[in-house]
């Protein structure tokens, strides 16, 4: 009897053609790339001034999988005087980098979301930013939105805000889990 299935079959190149087959573009435009090397070249100021606030004292954190460079959030909370509890969550500041209709803000708005399947991963942002000049990495400086919301004892949110700041994370932390039989 002869066996008519492939010996090989090439995951990586199935991956994207079904990428394709769904509406979206796996492979990033010749343009987003003469972008990041501009980016590279000349990147944003990470300064506080104006309306940026001064945050790298704050005692953030983040929290992935201990080889992530991919880190677009951070954390910090404190407990007030009165009881009640501030929150701030920090988000990576891609705008500030990635003028809006610019090649990369176009390719981002067309994907919406990093697909990631089990043999590739399909980026909405280049590497270069989102595991290198935008990532909230360990002990850099960088420019993030924040959220700050303060909850009372009963949970209720009591005051919300949301601004532009120069970040400092301070530990990259790692989830853990533990499987009792």
């Amino acid at each position: 009897m002869n066996d008519l299935r492939p010996s090989h079959l090439d995951l990586q190149a199935i991956a994207k053609q079904t990428m394709l087959e769904h509406g979206f573009e796996p492979d990033f435009p010749s343009q987003v790339s003469q972008q990041v090397a501009e980016l590279k070249a000349h990147p944003p100021e990470v300064v506080a001034c104006n309306n940026v606030c001064d945050l790298r004292n704050l005692p953030w954190s983040s929290i992935d999988n201990d080889t992530s460079r991919d880190l677009d959030q951070i954390e910090v909370a404190e407990r007030l005087p009165n009881g009640d509890v501030k929150v701030l969550i920090g988000i990576a500041d891609v705008d500030a980098f990635v003028p809006r209709g610019s090649p990369i803000d176009d390719h981002a708005a067309k994907e919406t979301t990093t697909v990631y399947t089990g043999v590739r991963n399909f980026p909405m942002l280049p590497e270069e930013l989102s595991t290198g000049i935008t990532s909230l990495l360990e002990s850099q400086d960088r420019l993030s939105i924040v959220i700050e919301f303060v909850t009372g004892k009963n949970g209720c949110v009591n005051s919300s805000n949301v601004y532009q700041a120069v970040v400092r994370n301070k530990a990259q932390l790692t989830y853990w889990f533990e499987l009792v039989w």
